[in-house]
């Protein structure tokens, strides 16, 4: 009797057992949010994608890879992109994105705040896109040793084209002529490129006409730097021409009245005095140059310049602001800052200078991204994007 009541409890204890090591073996392991890898302290919260929608993330985040901005817009683009924040529904864990945020960061010219993500992620030997962004940047920041290391150690996607055309620039770096030419070879048989072929070509070969310099990526321009070629001829894609620095700068106009409103609008010091003089200076400008003028008061009354109902009267009379943006991406915008998505409001201000190219956007849409902005708390934002408005009405 007694040996069959050891034996219940026996058997009971690893059932028990059994059933304890089967729970513990089956919880599953949170993905990794690349989202809340910091590139700087930017000064917002871990809350700032919380209640961003998914899809503007996604379309927007790529899209700034590509697209040029205005100094205005890149700052924004850096600041939001460098922040560490649980990254939207459904992206964080997303890989891929998490490249594009880095290869957006590259194309404002933000290459340190784009290494500091990539030295803090783990898995770049097994994410193509990661890889691809940290080689990028690595290249950017004249540190090609550096991304050839993430070319070497890179274990999925080695035979993309990318991949070996970066191949044969490491191996030729490091003596391996042979290895380089046969790799060289391999990558234009997949996809034959002019530019990439003549450059490394003469690289190759030690000598030649390499012909004139290419910007379009980190290696282009690093073949043409190291070939010694006029950088300054060459069309630049966004991630080069911000990394060399060939942004439009805001700089002081010469009129004194808009020089004091752009100093203001830095300062985030919109005061009545100074849209009234605006206003004046908009009333005495001729016909051709009365647009700008008007203008210039419409952006300063946006940034918060208190206005009387004189003024208000006033200002709705004007008829030279130009807006181009869709009205539907104007309405997300307009409800995204209602509902103080800063993220998402961010986001969509992006899309809107994406859209508008590098002059940034026309006055008519940039008063809506001003406003956006200050009611979701993105003031120094909004001063940027107002003081570079008030610069072009010169």
């Amino acid at each position: 009797m007694a040996r069959r009541l050891i034996g219940m409890a026996l058997g009971a204890f690893l059932v028990s057992g059994a059933a304890s090591a089967q729970e513990v073996a089956v919880t599953p392991l949170a993905a990794p949010d690349h989202f809340s890898t910091a590139g700087r302290d930017t000064g917002l919260g871990p809350n700032l994608w919380r209640g961003t929608s998914a899809g503007i993330a996604r379309t927007v985040i790529v899209l700034l890879a590509t697209k040029p901005l205005s100094p205005a817009g890149r700052g924004l683009a850096s600041r939001v992109l460098a922040t560490g924040a649980t990254g939207p529904e459904g992206v964080g864990e997303d890989a891929g994105l998490a490249g594009a945020r880095v290869s957006a960061l590259l194309a404002q010219g933000a290459v340190a705040e784009a290494s500091a993500i990539l030295d803090r992620s783990s898995g770049l030997d097994r994410s193509p896109e990661l890889a691809r962004a940290a080689a990028e940047a690595a290249l950017l920041a004249d540190a090609p040793d550096r991304a050839c290391t993430i070319a070497a150690q890179l274990a999925t996607g080695r035979d993309d084209i990318y991949w070996l055309r970066l191949r044969a620039y490491c191996q030729q770096r490091a003596g391996e002529a042979g290895a380089a030419q046969l790799t060289f070879d391999l990558a234009q048989s997949q996809a034959r490129d002019a530019a990439y072929g003549r450059l490394m070509g003469v690289k190759l070969a030690g000598g030649g006409d390499p012909g004139p310099a290419s910007l379009r990526n980190g290696l282009d321009y690093a073949l043409s730097r190291d070939l010694s070629l006029d950088l300054s001829q060459a069309k630049a894609s966004p991630a080069v021409a911000a990394a060399l620095e060939r942004g439009q700068v805001v700089t002081t106009p010469d009129d004194p009245v808009l020089a004091d409103a752009v100093s203001l609008a830095k300062a985030g010091q919109a005061d009545a005095a100074t849209l009234a003089r605006l206003m004046d200076r908009a009333a005495a400008a001729d016909a051709k140059s009365r647009p700008k003028a008007q203008n210039a008061a419409l952006i300063f009354a946006a940034l918060g310049a208190p206005a009387d109902p004189k003024a208000r009267g006033e200002l709705a009379t004007y008829t030279g602001a130009e807006a181009k943006a869709s009205p539907s991406r104007m309405l997300a915008l307009d409800l995204a800052a209602e509902r103080k998505l800063m993220g998402e409001t961010a986001l969509l201000a992006l899309w809107l200078s994406a859209d508008a190219g590098a002059a940034g956007p026309p006055t008519g849409d940039r008063v809506r991204i001003i406003r956006a902005l200050q009611a979701v708390g993105l003031d120094e934002d909004a001063r940027a994007y107002a003081a570079e408005g008030l610069a072009a009405q010169r």
